[in-house]
């Protein structure tokens, strides 16, 4: 199968197989907060917190991640969705996860290190996917 892709095809492949599956990641946080009637408490949440505006800010990640996923997952404007998703999944690492230690589950609970995986990968992605200059084309 993988025979006769070059090095090149098959990074590529890597990359869009990363894509899609980090897009289909961050779209479940936005549908099912949606379709569970949660953005008014994670807006309610945020405001606790001390965060004006908390309603807002939900409603636009909500929107981020259902509405940018599809064209993350296209490879449309990937740098600038990779970039907008890290900001929002750090704040969210500093917030909840960063108290509760490293582990989700196992040695700990709620911890951070798959927020870390996402914004990683989200670094990579946004890195790959980034507009080059004419003379690196």
């Amino acid at each position: 199968m993988f025979r006769g892709m070059t090095d090149e095809r098959r990074l590529k492949t890597a990359f869009l197989v990363l894509r899609v599956a980090i897009a289909g990641l961050l779209a479940a946080h936005g549908w099912a907060r949606l379709l569970a009637g949660g953005v008014e408490p994670f807006g309610g949440w945020l405001e606790s917190r001390g965060l004006p505006f908390g309603f807002v800010i939900a409603a636009a990640v909500t929107a981020l991640e259902i509405l940018g996923t599809p064209l993350l997952a296209w490879g449309r404007w990937a740098t600038w969705l990779c970039l907008a998703y890290c900001a929002v999944y750090a704040t969210g690492l500093v917030m909840v996860h960063w108290p509760a230690g490293w582990f989700v589950v196992g040695m700990g609970r709620n911890g951070m290190e798959y927020s870390v995986l996402l914004i990683v990968c989200l670094g990579l992605l946004a890195w790959v996917n980034a507009p080059r200059r004419a003379a690196e084309a």
